[in-house]
């Protein structure tokens, strides 16, 4: 089965600086290489020498803690994907609306899988944070939810 990619230039708007559009591209590669292509050894080598301090209290700190988390994922739902529906930039904060999926045959539909906002701190083209808000969209999603979301990985609060 071909990843699905994210069609960045219906995302993108002339109004970004060169700054902002370079972050936008940043946090796209991350996430087409993380949640899509599912290739960890390349998101750790070339996003985890550096430092990433991660709000979202289910997963540990570091690139390393989205890679074991995303690895443990695709290894029961395989065809997990990402489909980015808005990037909003302000100067090193970049902001994704995405539909995330478990299933090939959920992608598009609305009713399944997660509604997900995901904010990062960029800086010199680097990710440095991460903030985020899920909404499981079906039922089996919102009971994942409350199953496994109690675990706090990270001292960092989710502010």
């Amino acid at each position: 089965m071909t990843a699905p990619r994210i069609q960045r230039q219906p995302l993108m708007r002339p109004h970004w600086s060169d700054t902002e559009r370079a972050n936008a591209e940043a946090v796209l590669d991350f996430v087409q290489l993380i949640m899509n292509d599912h290739r960890f050894d390349e998101v750790l080598a070339r996003f985890g020498e550096q430092p990433y301090r991660q709000h979202n209290r289910t997963i540990a700190d570091g690139i390393g803690g989205v890679v074991a988390t995303l690895r443990a994922l695709v290894k029961t739902a395989p065809e997990f994907s990402y489909e980015v529906k808005r990037v909003l930039v302000d100067g090193d904060q970049v902001i994704l609306h995405s539909h995330a999926t478990l299933k090939a045959k959920h992608r598009g539909d609305d009713s399944q899988g997660l509604n997900i906002v995901d904010i990062w701190m960029v800086e010199d083209g680097r990710l440095v944070e991460h903030w985020d808000a899920v909404q499981g969209l079906s039922m089996s999603m919102r009971l994942y939810g409350l199953l496994t979301g109690g675990q706090v990985r990270n001292a960092n609060g989710v502010f």
